[in-house]
């Protein structure tokens, strides 16, 4: 995709601190529009590359580009289109809710200082928050300071919206809140560029996915491609085990396992028809016989050799 038609692209991307490569030649490709989940173990090299993005690092090899513009040049004239939320946000803890935001806008020379409050009272009322507007940022609660560095993140409309791990420390209910205002905004055509460690997370929210491991992109692409990634497998419920296990090994199925819901096995090349016909005939009494819908937790592991946390 050439970068006039991306979001955000990049192109050999990479980043050392030190001895370490923490990145690289990473190749991002982020359609405008799309809700683009970024995810990957921790020390994978995220959030370095979101920093890389936004001209908040400079990287050490390759080139990338933001809204169709080079950065971190561009970085005057891309910026206040983006809105971002990285490592968490930082405020001043005497000043209220209201307050840090109004701060910050009046440091935004893009901003109107004349619909200033209605602005900031707009994005705290959107995320939650205007019966906190003026107590101290130092009462708040982690999900509540996560909230409030969305809320800065909207206080001027946005082409694209940067969020790293954006409910973090939220409680189950502010978590299903952030999550809907988020589809709102991909649905009103904002693109979303979202890092999170919640898998179940960026199933439920994105259509795009790329995913890293130690510093380099190992898959990319619409999350419908990358569930097929996974190896296809299927679930077999018989009271047979014993049996069945011959006539699976004999078909070359060699990774097949039995668990507490019934034996599992990779498809391979095979065809599911032939495995049954192949059970029947050796008289395998087949309970229950079906393929296994790939996940994006399935896909991740296999990409990444690593668990992850799927939790909501």
């Amino acid at each position: 995709m050439s970068p006039d038609h991306a979001a955000i692209s990049s192109n050999g991307l990479g980043k050392r601190f030190g001895r370490q490569q923490v990145v690289v030649d990473l190749d991002l490709d982020v359609p405008r529009g799309s809700c683009y989940g970024f995810i990957g173990p921790n020390g994978s090299g995220k959030t370095t590359t979101i920093r890389m993005l936004l001209g908040l690092v400079r990287p050490d090899a390759g080139s990338c580009a933001v809204l169709g513009e080079e950065m971190p040049a561009a970085g005057g004239r891309v910026l206040p289109r983006v809105g971002a939320l990285v490592e968490g946000p930082a405020f001043h803890p005497y000043l209220s809710g209201l307050t840090n935001l109004l701060r910050l806008d009046a440091a935004d020379g893009t901003s109107d200082p004349a619909t200033a409050r209605s602005r900031a009272g707009a994005a705290l009322e959107r995320v939650g928050l205007i019966a906190a507007a003026n107590k101290r940022y130092r009462a708040y609660s982690l999900g509540m300071r996560q909230r409030l560095g969305i809320a800065a993140a909207l206080l001027q409309p946005r082409d694209l919206l940067v969020l790293d791990e954006p409910t973090n420390g939220l409680d189950p209910q502010g978590t299903r809140e952030v999550r809907h205002l988020v589809a709102e905004l991909a649905a009103e055509g904002t693109t979303i560029f979202l890092s999170s460690h919640l898998l179940s997370e960026v199933e439920q929210l994105c259509d795009h996915v790329g995913v890293m491991r130690e510093g380099r992109m190992v898959a990319q692409g619409p999350l419908a491609e990358l569930h097929g990634l996974r190896t296809r497998r299927f679930r077999l419920r018989t009271a047979d085990t014993a049996v069945a296990f011959q006539v699976l090994a004999g078909l070359g199925v060699g990774d097949a396992v039995e668990g507490a819901d019934g034996i599992v096995g990779g498809l391979g090349e095979l065809e599911p028809d032939r495995i049954v016909r192949a059970l029947v005939d050796a008289g395998v009494g087949v309970r229950a016989f079906g393929p296994l819908a790939a996940s994006l937790e399935d896909a991740f592991v296999e990409l990444t050799g690593e668990g992850f946390d799927v939790s909501a």
